[in-house]
């Protein structure tokens, strides 16, 4: 999805083998993996949460330090997985069904499993001895099916041809379970290490456990590779036995979830309910005569994505009044107002959401947005400022660079304004684009300052392979 496979393609067969347990294990950046997968998905409040749930999981696990980022992908199936030692990526899927703090976190530290574990890096080392045993045997093998081609052709024996494809095909078949072997391995080691990170982290595995025995018990699993969401076959039912008898000997087995942090948690599966599923979905998993907050916030939602603002920002400003410093409600009700052409009056509750999430970047950019779409010139010099600080802490998000190319145009400044956009362009994975307005800003600073340098960063950047 985000990520591209590893190995080069040498040889079909060699590819076709491969693919199932190398898929994912190179990385490309943010920006690009947008442009050319399923996209990121970003959103402030659900970014958090997910922080909170890894921060003290990464901490035992040495990788505090190791800046690991939380990505959420637009996908409805459960699925998390790591894949370049630097992020976890989890689908909405995965947030939505889990019921519970404890099912979502319980997944995450068997994620971190992996990444302590060093399996990826390990992995790449059984793939690329795989990648040889293959060439070696598909060399010796097509050696044999050429002498056994030349003598059929004079003798009309194919005996060395069928013992050639023979000697190509063995192999697969024997490096195919080798590798399957070794993931299962890892996905044993990636349980236990996230167990042992739940039990240091004084939380239940009963989580991690409920969710794989749902899985097995419901065959959700399919072909994946080194992630245990999506094998190429259901979950051993030994697997998750052996699970449950380690993990159920944790001191914090029946431990629950904090009614606070399950708010927390519900009211992001809201917010996704109501974004990301069909409003008569959402109606059914949140019905009127549900008036828990969760409900009211994904009814709310769903009201003013589907065309009744005054409807939904009633429903918005009644949740505001029982909890007044909630910046999430604020963040939606300038949303609202702005994606409804009222960007004017969207500015108030996004700078009371900046100001409430401790200047949280994406709402920056969505505050600066409504900035520059009143078309007002007075908020402009407001508008840079806000966007700059705001691709300073989020560099990788485009539509900040967006918002500050047409904040930099409103004032005439043509050289930050085709920067900005060359810098958006590029982060789109639009090479072409981003080179040529890069050029034309090089024309506009002088040679040799911080403009004139990052214009020409870009000119001379070089595409990832894929």
């Amino acid at each position: 999805m985000l990520l591209q496979i590893a190995l080069r393609k040498k040889a079909s067969a060699l590819t076709a083998l491969l693919t199932a347990a190398a898929i994912a294990l190179t990385p490309v950046s943010a920006a690009r993996a947008q442009a050319k997968g399923p996209p990121v998905l970003r959103d402030t409040e659900t970014e958090q949460l997910l922080r909170e749930y890894t921060r003290p999981i990464l901490r035992v696990a040495g990788l505090e330090k190791h800046n690991i980022q939380m990505v959420i992908i637009n996908d409805g199936a459960f699925n998390a997985f790591v894949a370049d030692g630097r992020r976890i990526f989890v689908n909405w899927g995965a947030i939505l069904q889990s019921e519970t703090p404890n099912q979502i976190i319980g997944v995450l530290a068997h994620e971190t499993g992996h990444l302590a574990g060093g399996h990826l890096s390990k992995l790449r080392e059984q793939l690329a001895t795989a990648q040889t045993q293959m060439i070696i045997a598909m060399l010796l093998g097509a050696g044999a099916i050429a002498v056994g081609s030349t003598q059929r052709s004079s003798a009309g024996n194919n005996g060395l041809a069928n013992a050639g494809a023979a000697a190509i095909s063995a192999p697969q078949e024997v490096i195919r379970r080798t590798l399957l072997s070794y993931q299962r391995q890892q996905e044993e080691n990636a349980d236990r290490a996230g167990v042992k990170f739940l039990t240091a982290t004084a939380q239940s595995p009963k989580g991690m456990y409920e969710t794989f025995k749902r899985f097995t018990s419901e065959s959700l699993f399919a072909a994946r590779g080194a992630d245990p969401y999506l094998q190429s076959h259901p979950m051993p039912a030994e697997r998750v036995a052996a699970l449950q008898e380690f993990a159920s000997s944790s001191p914090y087995w029946d431990k629950k979830d904090d009614p606070a942090l399950q708010l927390r948690h519900d009211m992001v599966r809201a917010k996704i309910s109501a974004f990301m599923e069909r409003p008569e979905t959402v109606y059914r998993r949140y019905p009127q005569t549900n008036d828990s907050m969760p409900a009211r916030y994904a009814r709310a939602i769903s009201t003013y994505l589907h065309g009744d603002l005054r409807s939904a920002l009633a429903q918005i400003d009644a949740l505001i009044q029982v909890q007044p410093n909630n910046p999430y409600f604020y963040e939606v009700r300038g949303q609202a107002l702005l994606e409804s052409g009222k960007a004017a009056e969207a500015i108030a509750p996004l700078r009371k959401a900046a100001q409430l999430s401790n200047n949280a970047p994406l709402i920056e950019m969505l505050l600066g947005q409504a900035l520059v779409g009143t078309d007002n010139k007075a908020y402009t010099d407001d508008a840079v400022r806000i966007l700059r600080a705001a691709v300073a802490r989020e560099p990788e998000a485009a539509i900040g660079y967006t918002q500050l190319a047409m904040a930099y145009g409103r004032k005439g400044d043509y050289a930050e304004a085709d920067l900005a956009s060359a810098q958006a362009a590029y982060l789109r994975g639009d090479n072409k684009t981003a080179r040529e307005l890069a050029t034309r800003a090089k024309t506009r600073f002088a040679v040799g300052t911080p403009g004139w340098v990052k214009a020409d960063d870009i000119v001379a950047a070089k595409p990832p392979r894929n």
